[in-house]
């Protein structure tokens, strides 16, 4: 963690970009309950850089178990 204390956030936008995305992608991920955590800074979602990659985290283990899954048939 920094000398400050706080962990880096991203802003909607910036977590977009890093995932090639839409901001309007994310904001349908959240919607439908699939999306990582944030958080709003007045009307400003910001987002933690630990819970997006816990977030990608479970998205890989769960396309992981859909593959291994899959391949099994």
């Amino acid at each position: 963690m920094p000398p400050d204390g706080f962990e880096p956030i991203l802003s909607l936008s910036e977590l977009a970009a890093r995932l090639g995305v839409t901001p309007q992608t994310i904001y349908d991920l959240r919607t439908q309950g699939r999306g990582p955590r944030g958080f709003r800074v007045g009307r400003q979602l910001r987002f933690r850089v630990s819970e997006v990659d816990a977030w990608l985290a479970r998205l890989e283990d769960d396309d992981a178990r859909r593959h291994d899954a899959g391949g099994a048939r």
